[in-house]
């Protein structure tokens, strides 16, 4: 049986060029969206119920800013470890840098647990080297899991926490670890791409336990059933796709960042831009962080 084709197509919500988008969120509490342009280094906000928008610029990539206790303070993956960032400032506290980390390395993505830790990835800047990592801290204790791999996205918890989801974006597989509490299973492969799919880039979850995941190269979102057969396919107007997230009122829109890095603006002109595709599902807005205990810098 063939999978279903989304009706809609996804339309530009805002055109920011962004380089490397990556990492969008929705905060619930103020109906926006925040998503991070790694390699020209900003955070994002968007609202879109009076369509404005802000960029805070930095000076170091960054790959992620998701949520806090605080609206405006985000906590944030830079490249050389976890912070606080308040956007309001740009003051930034550092929390943890993962161990251990070569000068080459980077962090990549990263997502709130249901139960408020934070799950992140780190990989190879030059997306060569088997030295990224999987890790968990939770505010006091850094775990590593899952392995080694170059280029390494999600790791995403299901709302119910009992199941962990990995991607190895180089080899192309997306794998499944089993949750007990803070003991994370061994992983085992639920997916694996085909190469003329692109490779997997960031991943959400809706309310049915169905995987939304970005093909990078791709030039689509496909929705996996919990069996990692394939439900649904969403295409998108450009190429390289890399984050999705549910948001809106009722949380049935698909807010998808994509990647203006290495593309020729005139054959592909939505590059890096941030879309929006309306759906009959429903998704989950972004968990708070649960350790926002500020250290001295």
């Amino acid at each position: 049986m063939s999978p279903t084709i989304h009706p809609l197509t996804p339309r530009v919500v805002v055109a920011c060029g962004c380089t490397l988008a990556e990492e969008v969120i929705w905060d619930a509490r103020s109906d926006s969206l925040i998503w991070v342009d790694i390699e020209n280094p900003a955070v994002w906000r968007h609202w879109p119920a009076i369509d404005e928008t802000r960029r805070v610029a930095l000076d170091e990539k960054i790959s992620f800013a998701l949520l806090t206790t605080d609206p405006d303070v985000v906590v944030a993956g830079l490249k050389s470890g976890v912070v606080l960032l308040d956007l309001a400032d740009g003051a930034r506290w550092p929390l943890v840098k993962p161990a251990p980390h070569p000068p080459g390395n980077r962090l990549n993505s990263g997502n709130i647990g249901p139960d408020g830790a934070l799950w992140f990835g780190t990989m190879d800047d030059a997306e060569e080297s088997d030295t990224g990592s999987f890790h968990r801290w939770d505010g006091e204790t850094l775990t590593n899991f899952g392995g080694k791999a170059a280029v390494t996205n999600g790791p995403v918890v299901s709302p119910d926490g009992t199941r962990l989801y990995t991607i190895d974006t180089a080899r192309g597989l997306i794998r499944v670890h089993d949750l007990d509490g803070n003991r994370i299973g061994e992983p085992r492969t639920l997916i694996t791409f085909d190469p003329s799919w692109g490779h997997p880039d960031g991943l959400t979850l809706d309310a049915d336990a169905h995987l939304w995941v970005c093909h990078y190269g791709g030039s689509r979102i496909t929705r996996f059933a919990p069996d990692g057969t394939i439900e649904r396919i969403v295409p998108v107007p450009t190429a390289l796709v890399t984050k999705c997230a549910f948001g809106g009122p009722d949380l049935s829109t698909l807010y998808i960042t994509t990647c203006l890095r290495g593309r020729d603006p005139t054959i592909d002109p939505m590059a890096g831009h941030l879309f929006a595709v309306e759906t009959e599902f429903r998704g989950f807005p972004g968990n708070i962080f649960g350790a926002t205990r500020r250290v001295a810098a």
